[in-house]
């Protein structure tokens, strides 16, 4: 091999590692955490997509009438929830079927929505923009928009090397900021990793999630990413039967995707329709009044006993689960 091609092959190696070590700067995974799911290779991290994505979610002009934004629902000082309703309210004041989701370490899940009818998450933000009752402007629409405007095709040409706007990259763009939406610096986080204690009353409250709840909501992302019947009551004004609508299938009727309990302290109301106001009343639920089935979660066939103190105990627990860094990230608000 001559000179002049080893110093060929060794610029380019240095490109590779260069591109790569950027990369993890815009996209670490915590310790101990698992794999992410999410295929970097085929949407590489990089600044400019980041910012043209946040630009895009916090930009009402995704909407038809310019009303509604991704950040309408997933407010950033709720963990990108929507504390305000219990159902998701859209365009011309509709209001949806189901609560708007936290939105945070989205790069583990490999489905998404309540009833994940969305299986990656280039694909997620199209859901809602297209919804009638959400944000109701389609993709060609929104790309004709956003090609009019001043800001846009600049934004494009610096993230992409073009400044012709396509839907492919609007929602690249989106995914790369919601990427970035990592969660990992809440209290029970620094008592992971040995740089803090629990109080005795969140000590005990950790022996009892882990004892209680710690199947569905699988540490360190606190959901298993699965679906299930939690045994909740039907709301007979929205029947709502999860999952069945998706797939047909008799054994997924009245299943619903695990949420996080990270940052549940600000992701209030819960549940899939956003039923219960309080954490004490989620507990209630699951000692008192789980509505058996045949497709009830496994976990929950036999009930679970918590006394009032335990109860006390547990949600202790799941205060430490706030990511104060996180809820006023300053990257990921609204952008000025």
């Amino acid at each position: 091999m001559t000179v002049k091609k080893v110093a060929s092959l060794l610029l380019i190696c240095s490109v590779i590692s260069a591109f790569h070590q950027a990369e993890e700067l815009l996209f670490k995974v915590p310790t101990n955490w698992p794999k992410p799911a999410y295929n970097f290779e085929k949407n590489p991290l990089s600044t400019k997509k980041i910012a043209l994505g946040r630009s895009l979610f916090y930009d009402p002009q995704l909407s038809r009438n310019n009303t509604i934004s991704c950040a309408s629902c997933h407010n950033p000082f709720s963990a990108f929830a929507h504390v305000d309703h219990a159902l998701s309210h859209g365009i011309d004041d509709k209001i949806g079927t189901r609560n708007a989701p936290a939105l945070m370490n989205l790069a583990w899940s490999k489905t998404f929505m309540w009833d994940g009818a969305i299986n990656h998450l280039d694909m997620q933000a199209l859901a809602p923009i297209s919804n009638p009752k959400e944000m109701d402007l389609q993709m060609n629409q929104m790309v004709a928009k956003l090609q009019t405007t001043k800001k846009y095709p600049q934004l494009f040409k610096e993230a992409f090397g073009d400044s012709i706007i396509s839907g492919e990259n609007c929602l690249k763009s989106l995914s790369q900021f919601m990427l970035t939406l990592i969660s990992s610096n809440s209290r029970y986080d620094s008592v992971m990793r040995k740089q803090a204690t629990f109080t005795e009353q969140e000590k005990n409250g950790y022996f009892l999630f882990q004892k209680k709840c710690s199947s569905c909501h699988t540490e360190p992302l606190f959901t298993n990413l699965q679906f299930e019947n939690n045994g909740l009551s039907i709301d007979t004004t929205l029947n709502d039967f999860g999952r069945i609508k998706l797939t047909h299938l008799k054994d997924d009727s009245l299943k619903f995707k695990v949420p996080t309990l990270r940052n549940i302290e600000f992701t209030y109301p819960y549940m899939h329709d956003g039923r219960f106001k309080h954490l004490s009343e989620v507990l209630n639920h699951y000692t008192k009044e789980i509505k058996e089935s045949k497709t009830l979660s496994f976990q929950l066939k036999t009930p679970i006993k918590l006394s009032s103190n335990e109860k006390v105990d547990l949600i202790a627990f799941l205060l430490t689960l706030t990511d104060r860094n996180f809820l006023f990230h300053p990257d990921y608000s609204y952008p000025k």
